[in-house]
């Protein structure tokens, strides 16, 4: 069973961290691009960041950019996000999604994952 597990959300106050993890069961993350989504309270789910199979690529929404790194260890199968310096508009429920591609492909279109995770949620408040 095909299957991708989030983890390591939490409460965190404003200017803290918190390092998410993505792992994978049911198949191997060598070949596939990896995102980051999220989804804020009452609004549409967006990407946060992407990285392509070997790590060559990486993409992060404008947002995020010089806060948040993503990472992975495919001996792991697991797949990291690192968010630093965060502000309550980072509070939402955070997914990871899978799509087998080529390497060097790292996409926050959402409509291109085939597999998606079942989210955890990151609050951050004082």
């Amino acid at each position: 069973q095909v299957q991708l597990v989030e983890s390591g959300g939490g409460l965190v106050q404003p200017g803290g961290s918190l390092r998410l993890s993505c792992a994978a069961s049911g198949f191997t993350l060598d070949h596939y691009t990896i995102g980051w989504f999220r989804q804020p309270p009452g609004k549409e789910r967006e990407g946060v960041s992407s990285i392509s199979s070997s790590a060559l690529m990486t993409k992060y929404a404008d947002s995020v950019k010089g806060r948040f790194t993503i990472s992975r260890n495919n001996t792991k199968n697991t797949v990291f996000l690192q968010m630093n310096n965060l502000k309550p508009e980072d509070s939402a429920v955070y997914y990871c999604a899978a799509v087998p591609s080529a390497d060097a492909i790292a996409t926050l279109q959402e409509w291109v994952y085939d597999y998606w995770g079942q989210g955890t949620q990151v609050t951050v408040s004082s």
